[in-house]
């Protein structure tokens, strides 16, 4: 009898388990393609959209009771929202811990690919102006100005009508976002 019991529970809850997973693959199918074009909306990166939809439907299969959920789509969104608030987070966190003066970095980001370089070179500077791209003009211009025509914090500060301080900080998130979109390209 308590074998019985046992193995009805074992079966139930693989059901439960089942009839979860079901319940979230169709809710993903049927809004996958709105939730990519939301993180595309805010991200501009169609890798990461479609990176943090994935995320998305991992989170909705960790959910422990599905059936409570009242409004499914609208729960959908609401994870995909702090998605996109924990990628801003993130995003900061790395761009306030990279130190723009350092030696390393300077170096990194004033050396230009060889002409002797395999052919991927050619990809890779093509995913550079990409991911320039990305950023935000006065962001752009502050890289533009120090690794291009190499001004000082300050003519820099100067011709943006901004403080040294923010073009710092212009240049530690051009580094920090450079740094993340360049790793995904390998």
């Amino acid at each position: 009898m308590e074998k019985d019991l046992q193995c009805n529970l074992r079966t139930s809850r693989h059901t439960m388990a089942e009839s979860k997973m079901a319940f979230v693959e169709r809710l993903f199918a049927r809004h996958r393609n709105a939730l990519q074009a939301f993180f595309f909306r805010r991200l501009r990166i169609k890798a990461d959209a479609a990176d943090l939809a994935q995320e998305v439907y991992l989170r909705m299969l960790r959910v422990s009771d599905p059936d409570s959920i009242r409004n499914p789509e609208a729960y959908l969104f609401a994870v995909a929202g702090n998605l996109v608030r924990e990628n801003a987070i993130a995003d900061r966190r790395q761009a306030e811990s990279a130190d723009v003066e350092e030696a390393e970095s300077q170096q990194l980001l004033a050396d230009l690919p060889d002409f002797d370089a395999p052919l991927d070179t050619g990809r890779r500077v093509e995913r550079l102006r990409e991911v320039l791209g990305q950023l935000s003009p006065k962001c752009r211009a502050a890289v533009v100005l120090q690794y291009r025509y190499e001004l000082s914090y300050q003519e820099i500060a100067e011709r943006l009508g901004v403080s040294t301080h923010m073009v710092k900080k212009y240049l530690a998130q051009a580094l920090g976002h450079c740094r993340r979109r360049m790793v995904r390209l390998a």
